[in-house]
C-alpha cells in the first residue's frame, strides 16, 4: 500500500485547482498588463481571484497581494512592519521561539539591521498565551507575529485574543497561517489581524503561489521592484494559471471545511491513540487546540531519518518535521522550544493526513510503525542502556 502522510509539506492538486488553471495556460494566455482584449481577459482572472480570497478571508479586495509564497509573504509583511516602526522610533519585534524559518531568518535579518527581537518562549503544549504577549509589548515594539498553526506539531494559538491585545496597544500584528488557511475558519477582521501569509500548496492548490493580505493603511515596502503589479507593492507580471487556481482550491476547502475537519480529527485521533500505545513515546502539541489531520511524536531511543527511510520503503511518506529543514542533521528548533530533549527531538516522526487519506490507510500505518520503532530500538545502543537502566528513560 501507499500512503501519501506528508500533506504539511505539500498537498496534492485538487481536480478542482487543475482544471481552474488550465484555461489560462492555453487559451486565455495574456499579460494581464497588457490593454488588449487578451490581456484584460487575463487582467479580469486574477481580480475575480482576488475578490474570492478576500471574501473567504473576510477582508477587502484591496487588501490582497498575490505573492510567490508563504516565505515572499512573511518576509514582506514583517519588513514593512519594521520599515514603518522605524519611522517613528520603534526597532522592537516580538514573535516565538517555534516560527517558521521564514520568519525566524528575517528577525535575524533585522537585528543585524539594529532592531531588537523578543522571541517568547513556548509551553509544552506549544502554545502561547495573550498574556505573555501583552507582557512583552513595550512602547517601542512595532510587531508582533505568532504562527496561526505550527507547521510541525499542529498547535493552534490564540490568534483572536493575541490581536486583541495587538489592537489595544496599537501595535501592528501578523501571523504566519501557512499551515491554517483552507483547514480551519479564519476571519481576519474578527481575529484583528493586520497581516497574514498563506501559501496556496498547503490547501490543495499550486506551488509557487502565495497572498499577502495586508489591512488597508498597512504601508508594504516593495521586495521586489520594476513594475505596477499588484498596485505597486509586488513587481512582476502575475502568475494568472496559479493564482486562478489556488482561488478555487481556497474555495473549494472552505466550502467542504466543516465534513473535512470532522473527518481529519477522527482519523488524527485514531492515529494518535494508536501510537500512544508505543512505550516511551510522546506526542508533541496540545491534544486539543492542533489542526485537523496533524500527528507529531517523538519516539524514545530511534533516529528520526532511520525511520522514514524505512517507512518509505513500506510506502508510507511521511516527515520528522518541516520540509524546509529535511537535511538539517540538527534536532527541530520547534521539539526543543516546548522542550523535548535533544536525544528525544531526533526520533521524532510528523504524518499529516488530507481530505484524500482513507481509514484503510491509517489503519495500514498503525500496523507498520510500531514494529519499526521496535526493531530500530533493537539495533539502538542507546535504548539497550536504557532498558538496561545505564541511562534514564526520558519519556
Amino acid at each position: 500500500m501507499f500512503v501519501y502522510a506528508d500533506n504539511a509539506a505539500t498537498t496534492k492538486m485538487s481536480r478542482a485547482a487543475v482544471e481552474a488553471m488550465l484555461p489560462y495556460l492555453d487559451e486565455a494566455y495574456g499579460n494581464p498588463s497588457s490593454l488588449h482584449t487578451a490581456g484584460q481577459r487575463a487582467s479580469a482572472a486574477v481580480q475575480s481571484a482576488r475578490n474570492t480570497v478576500a471574501e473567504l478571508l473576510h477582508a477587502d479586495p484591496k487588501e490582497i497581494i498575490f505573492t510567490s509564497g508563504g516565505s515572499e509573504a512573511d518576509n514582506q509583511a514583517i519588513l514593512s512592519a519594521a520599515a514603518l516602526g522605524a519611522k517613528h522610533g520603534k526597532k522592537h519585534l516580538i514573535s516565538t521561539a517555534f516560527e517558521h524559518h521564514a520568519v525566524l531568518h528575517t528577525l535575524r535579518k533585522l537585528e543585524k539591521d539594529g532592531y531588537e527581537v523578543t522571541l517568547l518562549p513556548v509551553h509544552e503544549n506549544g502554545i502561547v498565551t495573550a498574556e505573555e504577549v501583552a507582557a512583552a509589548i513595550r512602547d517601542d515594539t512595532c510587531l508582533v507575529s505568532v504562527m496561526f498553526a505550527n507547521n510541525e506539531i499542529g498547535s493552534i494559538q490564540p490568534i483572536g485574543e493575541i490581536g486583541a491585545v495587538c489592537r489595544k496597544r496599537g501595535v501592528l500584528f501578523h501571523t504566519d497561517a501557512v499551515q491554517a488557511v483552507g483547514h480551519v475558519p479564519i476571519d481576519v477582521q474578527a481575529l484583528q489581524v493586520d497581516l497574514l501569509s498563506l501559501s496556496a500548496h498547503k490547501f490543495h492548490g499550486p506551488k509557487g503561489v502565495g497572498v499577502l493580505y495586508a489591512r488597508r493603511g498597512v504601508l508594504l515596502t516593495s521586495l521586489i521592484e520594476g513594475g505596477a503589479q499588484e498596485r505597486g507593492k509586488r513587481a512582476g507580471t502575475e502568475n494568472v494559471p496559479g493564482i486562478v487556481s489556488a482561488a478555487a482550491a481556497l474555495r473549494e476547502s472552505c466550502d467542504h471545511m466543516a465534513e473535512t475537519s470532522a473527518r481529519l480529527i477522527r482519523l488524527g485521533n485514531k492515529l494518535i491513540d494508536g501510537l500512544r500505545t508505543v512505550p516511551h513515546a510522546a506526542l508533541n502539541g496540545d491534544a486539543v487546540q492542533r489542526l485537523p489531520g496533524n500527528v507529531n511524536f517523538c519516539f524514545e531511543g530511534i533516529e528520526g531519518e532511520s525511520l522514514l527511510l524505512l517507512l518509505d520503503q513500506r510506502g508510507i511518506e511521511a516527515s520528522s518535521g518541516s520540509a524546509c529543514t529535511s537535511g538539517a542533521l540538527d534536532p527541530s528548533h520547534v521539539l526543543l522550544a516546548i522542550g523535548r530533549p535533544h536525544e528525544v527531538a531526533h526520533g521524532s516522526l510528523r504524518l499529516s493526513l488530507s481530505r484524500y487519506t482513507t481509514e484503510e490507510e491509517v489503519d495500514y500505518m498503525l500496523s507498520e510503525i510500531p514494529p519499526v520503532v521496535e526493531y530500530l530500538r533493537e539495533m539502538s545502543p542507546v535504548w539497550k542502556d536504557m532498558e538496561r537502566g545505564v541511562k534514564p528513560h526520558l519519556l
